[in-house]
């Protein structure tokens, strides 16, 4: 008897977000409307999305609608939502032992992590940690660490520059008027300084860019020191070495280097404000390992828990030299907070994500490089690691036929459809942003896990097929479905005039910007 093969194809298995539901959906608009009426209207919030579990990429709503991911809830779930392994941590340390304080008593994990992060510290050792429960948190130890240390009483920090919104790290950001508005008087014995942007901070494009880079720096040495403020009064300088909100700017090497050599000379500390740049983001663990600089403090929260509520505070020991009662935090080193750091380095080692951050970065980067030259919006693109940004064309700006990515004023939810297709969360919100990155894409996803190629894919196999299509006028914008191998991408486009007309999206403008968003999506590609 001849035995007989039958084979089947298999239904197409469609990747992308699922939306099953007019967003917000009715479980949504439920809970919108009661935190309308409870809850603080100072949040910025993005989206109406109302997260309720998250896999990987994946965020799932009250009402079974799934997006994707593309901001990493806000660079803080570098392993994605949910990392089994962090999760397992979590729930046996739970079992285990919630919380006893461990400003008053001792945790045996308090010194395990602080063994590892010492291990991967950007400057030599020995060294002393803190631990707190955000990056705010973490900058305020540092300011009082650095007054305590030095017994000066000043402190630098850079126009663009965010590092929280408590009153001493509000005190240091200066990204944006309405996050200082009516808190005054601030902490005093703060200066800003022009930090090194390249594409928007040059009075002239022309100008060399390290010329400019030590122009920011020197401005510290040649005009403060020599006008306003004695560098012997000055305890700290703190720094971003990759801005935020500012619009993700890196900080040129040759900054970084004036600014070590100008602390240096005048026994100033250096302090890095690694909490959304740190943990493996750009390809490394701390971004200032980018440029060789070695600093004497870093502040570092966001990723290093996968999403549990915790601020570390990095410093040379020497330094650490206060007393006890000088600072603390009840919740500070929370047991289950320390156990999902732990599981999150782990898994950031054991996964290669920092090789795959790296190399990630390198291509996204590759492939936007060429935007300026294609693409009549885009005038800079910059990034480092999975921290990439585009820039609109500065030129640009006085033209009012310019479409806009967004509003320049938001209604209180975004127009219905506006992330109708499900790729949502994504980091750039012009309410909670500098004001320059209202012209601004950025991307900031979770560190992933290395896909291995499917064995017998060429390098550089397959298609890619892209179909766009204009949504209907009410929604005003661009749906994009997009298919390279096996894979289906979706994209959505809402675009806005500065002005109101009666036919913004005549048949003349829908064909220029399928044309415009088609070109962004295949060079990403």
């Amino acid at each position: 008897m001849t035995a007989k093969t039958m084979t089947a194809t298999a239904p197409e298995k469609k990747i992308g977000p699922k939306i099953k539901t007019a967003l917000p959906g009715p479980n949504a608009k439920r809970v919108l409307a009661g935190d309308q009426r409870l809850i603080s209207p100072s949040y910025t919030r993005s989206y109406p999305l109302v997260a309720k579990s998250g896999r990987g990429i994946v965020v799932t709503d009250v009402d079974g609608n799934e997006f994707y991911d593309f901001s990493a809830g806000i660079a803080v779930t570098s392993t994605g939502h949910c990392h089994p392994e962090v999760v397992a941590a979590i729930q046996k340390q739970a079992a285990e032992l919630i919380h006893m304080s461990g400003t008053d008593f001792y945790y045996e994990s308090m010194v395990q992590l602080a063994d590892r992060l010492s291990k991967i510290a950007p400057m030599p050792g020995p060294h002393k940690i803190y631990y707190g429960n955000s990056g705010a948190e973490a900058i305020e130890c540092a300011l009082k660490l650095a007054r305590y240390h030095t017994k000066r009483p000043n402190i630098i920090a850079f126009f663009g520059a965010f590092h929280g919104r408590t009153m001493g790290a509000l005190s240091l950001t200066a990204s944006k008027p309405q996050q200082r508005r009516r808190f005054s008087p601030l902490m005093p014995g703060v200066t800003h300084v022009p930090y090194p942007d390249l594409y928007r901070g040059r009075p002239d494009a022309a100008q060399d860019s390290d010329a400019f880079a030590l122009s920011c720096a020197r401005f510290i040495e040649e005009k403060l020191f020599k006008t306003t403020l004695p560098p012997e009064e000055v305890a700290a300088i703190f720094v971003e070495p990759v801005q935020g909100e500012g619009g993700y700017v890196v900080a040129p090497t040759i900054f970084m280097q004036e600014l070590r050599r100008i602390c240096d000379r005048h026994g100033i500390l250096l302090v890095l404000d690694e909490v959304q740049s740190g943990a493996g983001r750009t390809g490394k663990w701390w971004a200032v390992e980018h440029t060789g600089v070695e600093p004497d403090m870093i502040c570092i929260a966001k990723g290093i828990a996968s999403g549990m509520p915790l601020g570390i505070t990095l410093t040379r020991s020497e330094i650490m030299d206060w007393v006890p009662g000088s600072h603390a935090s009840t919740f500070g080193g929370n047991p289950i907070c320390i156990a999902a750091a732990l599981a999150t380095l782990d898994v950031i080692e054991k996964e290669h994500l920092l090789d795959h951050s790296a190399e990630v970065g390198t291509h996204m980067l590759k492939r936007m490089s060429t935007w300026p030259t294609k693409l009549k919006l885009v005038g800079d693109v910059r990034g480092r690691g999975l921290r990439a940004r585009s820039d609109r064309r500065a030129r640009l700006r006085a033209r009012r036929s310019v479409p806009r990515l967004r509003p320049q004023h938001h209604p209180p939810l975004p127009p219905a459809g506006s992330h109708k297709r499900g790729v949502g969360c994504c980091d750039g919100c012009p309410r909670r942003v500098h004001p320059a990155s209202r012209k601004v894409i950025r991307a900031c996803p979770v560190l992933p896990k290395p896909r291995a190629k499917p064995r017998g894919e060429a390098e550089g196999a397959g298609t890619v097929t892209l179909t766009l299509r204009p949504r209907p006028r009410s929604e005003n914008g661009i749906h994009c479905s997009l298919r390279r191998n096996d894979i289906k991408f979706y994209f959505d486009f809402v675009l806005h005039l500065n002005r109101p007309t009666r036919d913004p999206y005549g048949s003349d403008a829908k064909a220029a910007l399928l044309q415009r968003c088609g070109a962004a999506v295949v060079a990403i590609l």
